[in-house]
C-alpha cells in the first residue's frame, strides 16, 4: 500500500502497527519547527522526543518533575526542558507566558502527558483528577497558547488518547465523580475527552491554518501504569510474576509513540484533521450530529470550568 493516491508526493509503504517513531520521521526535514511534547521525557513521550529532535526539530518538554527530564533528555541536542503541572492550571498559565515571551511560534504540539488509573484525588476547585490532567490542563495550555499556535498558519495538535470502545462518553451529570468513583471509568472518560477536545479544536483552529488530531498508542507497559499494583496487572493478563509482558499487543514504547509521531509530521495529512488515528491509520471521525454535539458541550463545559476560550467558534 502506497500514498500514491496523494499527487506530488512520491510513494513509499504505508506505517503500522509495528513501526517506530523513528522510522515514520525518516525524510522528513522539521528543521526550524518548534515542537512542545508535554510529558517527553517519559515512555511514549521520549520516544516521541527523541525522534522528532533527531528530525531537526526544536523540542520543548514540560515536565512536572523538571530535574528529572533533565536527565532523562540529557545528551539529546535541540531539547529544553521547562516546569509544568497539568494540575495546576497557574503553572500551565506560567509555563505559556514563558513560552510567549520568546517569541516563537508552535508548530507542533502534542498532549502526550497523563495519568492513568489513578485513585480518587481532587486538585483545582474540586475536580477530579484525570479529567483535570488528562483533559482540563491541555485544553488550558493549548487556549493559553494559541497566539504561538496560530501564528504560523499551519500547527498540528496532536491528543493522546487510548481505546474508546463504540464512541466517546461523558459523564454529564458528574463529570467529576461526586459520586460512585470509579478509578477506570474516570480514565475512559478523560481519554473521551482528548478525542472529542481534538475533534472540536479541529473545526475551531482549521480556519487559522491549525488541525488538530486523536491517537491511540495502543498497548505499551510505560510509566504510565505507576498506580496499578503488579497483582493488578498480573490478574489482568498483561504481565506474568516477572513483570514480562503477555499479551501479544504489546508493543515498545518506540512502536507506541509512532502514531502519534507520524501523525504529527506526515506530509500526507497537509489539509486533514479531526479524526481518530491508531496504527499510523485513520480509525475513526467525529462527524455525526451526536458526535459534534458532545464535543462542543465538552468544548463549553471545559471554557466554563477553566475562565479560557481563546479560540473562538468554528465558522
Amino acid at each position: 500500500m502506497t500514498v500514491s493516491e496523494h499527487p506530488g508526493l512520491p510513494e513509499r509503504p504505508a506505517f503500522g502497527i509495528d513501526s517506530t517513531a523513528t522510522e515514520v520521521v525518516a525524510g522528513v526535514d522539521l528543521t526550524g519547527k518548534v515542537a512542545i511534547v508535554t510529558g517527553g521525557y517519559s515512555g511514549l513521550g521520549l520516544a516521541t522526543t527523541r525522534a522528532l529532535a533527531a528530525a531537526g526539530a526544536q523540542v520543548v518538554v514540560p515536565a512536572r518533575r523538571p530535574e528529572t527530564a533533565r536527565e532523562a533528555v540529557g545528551g539529546i541536542a535541540g531539547v529544553e526542558v521547562e516546569e509544568l503541572d497539568l494540575a495546576d492550571l497557574d503553572s500551565v498559565r506560567g509555563f505559556a507566558e514563558r513560552f510567549l515571551a520568546s517569541g516563537r511560534s508552535v508548530d507542533i504540539l502534542i498532549a502526550n502527558a497523563g495519568v492513568m488509573a489513578a485513585p480518587l484525588t481532587r486538585v483545582g476547585d474540586g475536580w477530579e483528577s484525570q479529567f483535570a490532567t488528562n483533559h482540563l490542563g491541555h485544553y488550558a495550555l493549548v487556549n493559553h497558547l494559541w497566539p504561538a499556535i496560530a501564528a504560523g498558519g499551519g500547527a498540528r495538535v496532536v491528543v493522546v488518547a487510548s481505546g474508546i470502545g463504540e464512541s466517546p462518553s461523558i459523564r454529564w451529570d458528574d463529570v467529576h465523580f461526586e459520586e460512585g468513583y470509579d478509578k477506570w471509568a474516570a480514565y475512559g472518560q478523560s481519554k473521551s475527552a482528548n478525542v472529542l477536545f481534538a475533534a472540536e479544536l479541529d473545526r475551531r483552529g482549521r480556519d487559522a491554518g491549525v488541525r488538530a488530531f486523536s491517537i491511540n498508542p495502543g498497548y505499551i507497559l510505560t510509566p504510565l501504569q505507576r498506580h496499578l499494583t503488579k497483582d493488578e496487572m498480573v490478574g489482568a493478563g498483561w504481565i506474568d510474576e516477572d513483570g514480562v509482558a503477555l499479551l501479544p499487543e504489546f508493543r515498545a514504547p518506540e512502536q507506541g509513540a509512532a502514531t502519534q509521531t507520524w501523525v504529527a509530521t506526515a506530509p500526507q495529512l497537509a489539509g486533514e484533521g479531526g479524526g481518530y488515528y491508531q496504527a499510523c491509520a485513520l480509525a475513526k471521525t467525529f462527524e455525526g450530529a451526536d458526535e459534534r454535539a458532545a464535543a462542543e458541550r465538552l468544548w463549553t463545559l471545559s471554557a466554563e470550568l477553566t475562565g479560557l476560550d481563546a479560540v473562538g467558534k468554528p465558522a
